[in-house]
């Protein structure tokens, strides 16, 4: 029996035009609302309509690929590696995909909907990109959506994401522990022992992984961890650069910044440039990712490289059932460190 718009809104006990507003998002709806509607749809097995109903077992010609600002080069690299990957042999439609990249603009609202609309539209594959909200229930509901997007034949790839054990889906995972960890050490060889370190927000997987990296490469080497030492900001610029001030107010005798990323470090660079220190001469300055613009940074930027396009072109082909998902369905993907004239030796 094909399940209606009516039948969804009967049980989420809302009207069916909230309903549409939900799955459509053209329309501010309250979190609470959003969640049941969005239950209804999961219980009910709800597609568009009749036709999508009947075509139940089957998958469409859609890709969708999920970014959380696809402004940021971080996810646009991925997003475009893995779109280059879509089509070609094996695809339906004489080899073609069509790729729907959605924004979710770190909402893990707007993550979950989207996910809802693509399993409405059967997509043939779905590859998340970034990293994860630690809060429980979203995570318990990200799994429920990721197990049924696969138990209906939909290729699910998480690409630079913790696995998902149980769901079906595969992950390609980065490394930001190791990764971290490396780049704190390698200034600990330089002599550093005063490393501040902006963090990115509080509640991340990712800015959790990278923290925790940077303090087992400072407790490896001895050096006790100043709650003082650490600020959490955005990911951009404008949060390394009032990071870095605020750095420098707690204790002015740090001789290193680690940053959470690359743009996060060009913040830091210039609050440091505008404070009257120089790079690396007075405060050595790193950042991670190794975003296109960090090598041509005054200084060069010291960095972890992420295989962003590397990474993103296997999870393409991997979604598109054109390579062989790694053993386990998960594989780790390490960063390289990139040694560059923003770090030096401390000053005397």
């Amino acid at each position: 029996m094909t399940v209606t718009l009516a039948d969804v809104a009967a049980r989420a006990q809302v009207s069916p035009a909230t309903v549409s507003r939900v799955l459509n998002g053209n329309y501010p709806v309250a979190a609470s609302t959003r969640e049941r509607v969005l239950k209804a749809v999961d219980e009910l097995d709800y597609v568009l309509n009749g036709p999508a109903s009947a075509l139940a077992a089957a998958t469409s010609d859609l890709v969708g690929i999920l970014v959380n600002d696809i402004a940021d080069p971080f996810f646009g690299i991925m997003a475009s590696a893995i779109q280059s990957e879509i089509g070609g042999p094996g695809g339906r439609a004489g080899g073609e995909r069509l790729a729907v990249v959605c924004n979710t603009g770190g909402s893990p609202e707007r993550e979950l909907t989207y996910l809802t609309l693509l399993q409405r539209q059967r997509a043939a594959a779905v590859v998340l990109t970034g990293g994860v909200v630690e809060d429980a229930a979203h995570r318990a509901a990200m799994d429920a959506k990721l197990r049924k997007l696969t138990e209906a034949g939909t290729r699910v790839v998480l690409c630079g994401r913790p696995p998902a054990p149980g769901t079906g889906a595969v992950a390609l995972a980065f490394d930001n522990r190791g990764g971290a960890q490396e780049l704190t050490e390698h200034l600990i060889g330089l002599g550093h022992r005063r490393i501040g370190y902006v963090a990115g927000p509080e509640g991340q997987m990712t800015t959790r992984h990278r923290l925790e990296g940077h303090r087992a490469g400072l407790a490896a080497h001895g050096i006790a961890a100043d709650p003082r030492w650490v600020v959490h900001g955005r990911y951009d610029r404008q949060a390394g650069y009032e990071a870095a001030l605020e750095l420098l107010r707690r204790d002015a005798s740090l001789t290193a910044v680690v940053a959470a990323n690359d743009s996060v470090a060009l913040g830091v660079c210039a609050a440091l440039r505008d404070s009257g220190l120089g790079i690396p001469g007075d405060v050595s300055v790193a950042g991670f990712d190794d975003l296109p613009f960090s090598v041509d940074a005054v200084p060069a930027l010291t960095t972890v490289r992420l295989p962003l396009a590397e990474a993103g072109a296997r999870a393409g082909r991997i979604a598109m059932g054109r390579e062989e998902a790694p053993p386990g369905g998960i594989a780790s993907v390490r960063g390289e460190l990139m040694v560059r004239g923003s770090s030096g030796v401390p000053r005397g």
